[in-house]
């Protein structure tokens, strides 16, 4: 096993690397399999062990597991359905590394990933550390569409995994590495879902545990997802946003209005455009059409740059629709955020 040195602000301490993947599923075995895969073709001499939790499927992914047992480290458990959250932290607790590495069951590792995670805790060791996502050329159109919107700086500000954005890193669950010592004191993964994974990062930062990017270790992510999918999970994300402020007020940003903003402002744009201002509805045409050139030039494929034209406006309208109404359930009527939305909590039993 390699062993990383590292230096924090305290201390200098030599630590041996155990990692535990933690990967929670919920009634997609195929996923499972082409994950498993990618482990089998790993470029790394490390060892590791695969903690494979099934959060109460009814299409259970053991006899595909079966298949990996000979070849892969592979600990399976089965538990009631409590959502992603707790089935994470349900994976650490029954895990043997010290360092654990949460994916989703939706992602494939490039060959390369472990080297590289393992090089980026070598020359800056940090607690938590997060990866970006990208789109396997084998995916689909409109795979490759939603990965560019939910990853383009022009969208999200390169908040999923950008060198450049700006402000601490969050990392996403779906790639995010943290320590056995960081798990253990902030209990790891709230209930809420989605937002457990920057809430995780806020109170992370809280405990004194620094986060990164590591930009060379990304996955990637398949996402099986429909466009009415995409609707419904951008705006969970935007109604969790408000919430998240709520719980930890000092991370409140106005760049989180943007999507609102912006929805307000395309339909502000149209309406003046019936009493000959035209200037707006031209500023918002000009986005979509730098939009249009930058998925074309990363996708090289023109029919996914127009279709990741429709998946930028399903996420600013699904996101912004949804901060505004959390904004106002939370902030202008002081209700509680379990109370307005249960559909975000997940009961654990």
């Amino acid at each position: 096993m390699r062993v990383a040195f590292f230096v924090s602000l305290d201390y200098i301490c030599y630590m041996q690397l155990q990692f535990s993947f933690i990967i929670p599923v919920y009634n997609r075995p195929d996923e499972i399999e082409e994950l498993l895969q990618s482990f089998k073709d790993l470029e790394t001499t490390l060892g590791y062990e695969i903690v494979i939790v099934e959060d109460g499927s009814t299409i259970p992914c053991k006899d595909i597991i079966e298949k990996y047992e000979a070849e892969l480290e592979i600990a399976y458990y089965f538990k009631s359905n409590s959502g992603p959250g707790d089935s994470r932290n349900y994976g650490m607790q029954k895990a043997r590394g010290n360092y654990y590495i949460v994916l989703d069951s939706d992602c494939i590792l490039p060959r390369h990933y472990l080297t590289e995670v393992v090089k980026g805790l070598e020359d800056d060791y940090v607690d938590c550390f997060g990866g970006p996502d990208a789109a396997h050329h084998s995916f689909s159109n409109l795979q490759k569409a939603i990965n560019f919107s939910m990853t383009s700086f022009i969208t999200t500000g390169g908040i999923r995994g950008n060198k450049n954005s700006i402000g601490k890193f969050q990392p996403r669950s779906f790639n995010m590495g943290i320590s056995k010592k960081a798990f253990e004191i902030t209990k790891g993964f709230g209930r809420v879902h989605p937002g457990e994974d920057p809430d995780l990062s806020i109170r992370l930062w809280k405990a004194g545990f620094k986060t990164k990017l590591i930009p060379e270790a990304h996955v990637y992510h398949k996402r099986r997802i429909s466009w009415s999918k995409f609707y419904t999970q951008v705006n969970k994300f935007g109604m969790v946003r408000p919430i998240l402020n709520a719980w930890h007020p000092q991370t409140r940003k106005i760049t989180y209005w943007f999507p609102s903003v912006f929805c307000l402002g395309v339909l502000a744009s149209v309406i003046l455009s019936f009493f000959n201002v035209i200037w707006p509805l031209c500023f918002v045409l000009g986005y979509y059409l730098v939009a249009l050139i930058l998925a074309m030039i990363q996708t090289k494929n023109i029919v996914v740059a127009f279709q990741a034209l429709m998946a930028i406006t399903i996420q600013f309208y699904g996101y912004g629709l949804g901060f505004l109404k959390a904004t106002i359930a939370i902030g202008l009527f002081n209700r509680k955020p379990e109370e307005a939305f249960p559909q975000l909590f997940f009961k654990v039993k």
